[in-house]
């Protein structure tokens, strides 16, 4: 890791989603994401009462990431994890996932749920690495330039250790 990674790695901070963040999470979904979720869709999930954390880096506060996460049933479901394109690579992502995983137990749930898109080998690593595991495919889920993409299904129990 070099230097630069861990000055930002060290400066890290999470905070719970809020409607005042919601302008800044949707321009990292812009500039990560071919189809990003608008605004609207951030505010919908604030409305429903999902559960969402920003990461925040630097003394400036720069918003390096966010998860998005709904819990309902004992079964949480992560809608949406996305790290800025200058922030990736460093382990953001995994920070992200893990605090959404630890805030899933907290709530009681045993197992969670996600989907990725075919496409996102880095993506699928970390979450194979942690330990879920794919249990299906959604065919035609994702939208994908006038065609679809088919979404892989991963699940983990939440009584598997987490690495």
């Amino acid at each position: 890791m070099s230097a630069v990674a861990r000055r930002f790695v060290a400066q890290w901070r999470l905070r719970p989603l809020t409607a005042e963040r919601v302008a800044q999470v949707a321009d990292v979904d812009r500039r990560a994401y071919r189809f990003p979720w608008s605004e609207a869709v951030f505010r919908d999930c604030l409305s429903a009462g999902y559960h969402g954390w920003v990461m925040l880096v630097g003394s400036g506060d720069a918003l390096a990431g966010y998860v998005v996460l709904s819990v309902g049933a004992a079964e949480a479901h992560i809608l949406n994890l996305c790290v800025a394109p200058e922030y990736q690579r460093r382990g953001f992502g995994r920070v992200l996932l893990k605090h959404a995983l630890d805030a899933a137990r907290a709530m009681d749930t045993r197992v969670v749920f996600l989907e990725v898109r075919r496409s996102n080998d880095i993506a699928m690593a970390l979450y194979r690495d942690v330990g879920f595991r794919r249990i299906g495919v959604r065919r035609g889920y994702y939208p994908d330039d006038g065609n679809r993409e088919d979404a892989f299904v991963y699940a983990l129990e939440l009584g598997w250790r987490l690495r």
